[in-house]
């Protein structure tokens, strides 16, 4: 199953030539993984860092720029499950605006105990939640 969210590019978001500056699609990307988490996973990241002391801070970033996005245009973001492991699990992320494929991601989170900042493993119930949705790719 593939999550989608929208963003709308700000001028927040953009260089003086009126484009996204790549580091913006990483705020939109990290906001579309906590979305989904608050949404699907049903775990947001307030119960997640202040109630629980458990994280997902990104240990890998792998990002494709296709096109430019402009001041105005909706980006769908969509995001998928691709790889769970002990620890980690590598999501899938696109963004499109209309048919056009503007940047391919691809995300590693690791959970972690906050208080130590090692890696922990995934609880059953998450596990169970991710393994639902992972994508054949």
């Amino acid at each position: 199953m593939t999550f989608q969210v929208r963003h709308k590019v700000r001028f927040a978001h953009c260089d003086p030539a009126g484009i996204v500056f790549f580091p913006r699609y990483f705020e939109m990307i990290n906001a579309t993984v906590e979305d989904w988490f608050a949404e699907v996973v049903q775990f947001d990241f307030n119960q997640m860092h202040q109630l629980e002391g458990v994280g997902v801070p990104t240990a890998n970033l792998q990002t494709d720029f296709r096109a430019p996005s402009r001041l105005g245009d909706i980006l769908v973001f969509s995001l998928r499950p691709v790889r769970l492991g002990r620890s980690s699990l590598e999501l899938g992320i696109d963004a499109h605006c209309g048919d056009e494929l503007r940047l391919r991601n691809r995300s590693t989170l690791v959970y972690v105990d906050m208080t130590t900042g090692r890696p922990i493993s995934w609880p059953e119930r998450l596990r169970q939640c991710f393994q639902n949705d992972l994508s054949e790719e």
